[in-house]
């Protein structure tokens, strides 16, 4: 759970815990690039700072999409290769965030939520949450179906 949970911080450190070190470096180097080019630290202190408008104005979407498949790739990776992952289908929750919130930066600009625009930020991690519960739940679908073959 370490890995994980570091790996959350920063994608690339659970790599470097589980001593894959050009894993850990590629996930950093990726992580700031895509971060960069996305300007989303910008928009991440915007959008906490209630500034959708001007949080979507600062986004590049074009580089922001690439965020969520490599944020949850680096967490499923640091997990799985820890050692404590050992249930089928356990990259399920992670794949099925990693689209989610994907969708979620897609609708980022106009889907509101009880009349509030809820921007680049909060809506994909919003998204996110759905998709780690839909893929929970067909991992435990998929474990049950090959648990009975």
């Amino acid at each position: 759970m370490e890995k994980l949970l570091w790996s959350v911080a920063l994608p690339g450190f659970g790599q470097f815990l589980n001593g894959r070190y050009v894993k850990g470096i590629t996930l950093i180097i990726l992580e700031f690039i895509v971060n960069v080019q996305a300007n989303l630290n910008d928009i991440i202190i915007l959008s906490f700072n209630g500034k959708i408008e001007e949080s979507i104005l600062h986004t590049n979407y074009q580089w922001l999409m690439f965020y969520p498949c490599l944020y949850m790739y680096a967490i499923w990776d640091a997990f799985r290769d820890s050692g404590e992952a050992k249930s089928k289908g356990l990259f399920l929750p992670f794949v099925c965030g990693a689209y989610f919130a994907t969708v979620g930066i897609i609708y980022s600009k106009s889907l509101t939520l009880f009349g509030l625009l809820i921007g680049p930020v909060w809506l994909p991690i919003l998204f996110m949450i759905i998709g780690n519960v839909v893929g929970a739940i067909l991992k435990n679908i998929f474990y049950k179906q090959t648990k009975t073959i």
